[in-house]
């Protein structure tokens, strides 16, 4: 499957390929601190497909829960977060940040990972009053 995504000023935008539902969420407490959220969902692009068709996004490398170095890529001018992938510049593996891309409501995740810190007020999380927009005090 083609897909297609971008920051939010829409400086840097990219093409991938990634088979449908390749996508998991992650728990880790590096996830939640690093999207300020309380998980990261994914999407998996396949190896090598990655094509940045306007702008370079920055890279931070970071040491992994796992121990792996993860180059975290970004936006330099709206911060948006964009992809983690590995350190080294040949064969990436790209996990695509879900919010970034374009088709992402085609995508449900198929597995989670870093269980053991999933936040606990997750699973009740479908209990809790939703609206389409800001409520009304």
């Amino acid at each position: 499957m083609e897909i297609t995504g971008s920051c939010y000023c829409g400086e840097i935008k990219y093409q991938a390929k990634s088979q449908n539902n390749n996508a998991l969420v992650c728990h880790c407490s590096d996830c939640q601190r690093m999207s300020s959220g309380p998980f990261r969902a994914v999407i998996i692009a396949e190896p090598n497909s990655v094509v940045f068709t306007q702008g370079e996004p920055k890279e931070f490398v970071k040491t992994a829960q796992s121990g792996n170095k993860r180059a975290q890529g970004f936006c330099g001018t709206c911060g948006t977060t964009l992809y983690a992938t590995n350190e080294a510049k040949a064969d990436r593996v790209y996990g695509l940040r879900i919010g970034a891309v374009d088709q992402r409501d085609q995508f449900t995740p198929t597995a989670q990972i870093w269980a053991k810190s999933t936040l606990s007020w997750l699973s009740g999380l479908h209990e809790v009053p939703a609206f389409d927009t800001t409520p009304q005090n």
